[in-house]
């Protein structure tokens, strides 16, 4: 933070996290829009499969179960974790090639993974994404009608769980009317952003 050069200077982390289905990848896409030019979205991998048109190296690193364990051998994650029975994980790589080339990196992830991003990045940023209640999630997550009965039931389990993680968070904002959540996110990138520059 402290070079000299402006253009080496390391990029932030910040680091979004929330229950399933609270709209955390389109309030991330909402700041990558707006700070394009200084924020790249981390790109996690995942041993689940594509969803819907998702792609290769845009939403997600697709890797098999074995990949997945063999990476993971090899220490290239800087967190990983099994949520909902599949693998996600943050490449080292990938962070570390952004941050130190000065690009400041969003980062989408459960709560179990942000807690281990905090202990290697103690400077995270960390926000968390609250939803209105638990009924209007439920809600959402049937209108996406993307899992069976019994997944539905999981998520809503670890949604409490991990709702009650959020005091290790230093922001915490609630995405109940999506241009209010985008103004409000956009003000704690700009706290951070704006006296960093």
């Amino acid at each position: 933070m402290n070079n000299n050069s402006p253009c080496l200077r390391r990029g932030l982390l910040f680091v979004v996290s929330g229950p399933s289905g609270v709209g955390k990848t389109v309030l991330c896409s909402k700041m990558i829009e707006r700070f394009h030019r200084q924020a790249v979205y981390s790109i996690s991998a995942t041993s689940r499969l594509p969803r819907g048109a998702e792609k290769e190296g845009q939403e997600y690193f697709f890797y098999s179960r074995e990949q997945f364990e063999e990476a993971i051998k090899k220490e290239m994650f800087a967190e990983w974790a099994m949520v909902h029975g599949n693998y996600y994980g943050t490449p080292k790589a990938f962070l570390e090639k952004k941050l130190s080339g000065g690009k400041h990196v969003i980062l989408n992830i459960d709560v179990q993974g942000a807690m281990k991003i905090k202990r290697s990045y103690p400077n995270a940023i960390m926000i968390f994404i609250l939803p209105p209640s638990m009924e209007i999630l439920e809600e959402r997550l049937r209108k996406r009608n993307m899992d069976s009965e019994d997944v539905l039931r999981h998520r809503m389990a670890n949604a409490q769980a991990e709702i009650e993680a959020r005091n290790q968070y230093e922001h915490v904002l609630i995405n109940d009317d999506l241009d209010e959540a985008v103004r409000n996110l956009e003000n704690i990138f700009n706290q951070y952003i704006t006296s960093d520059s």
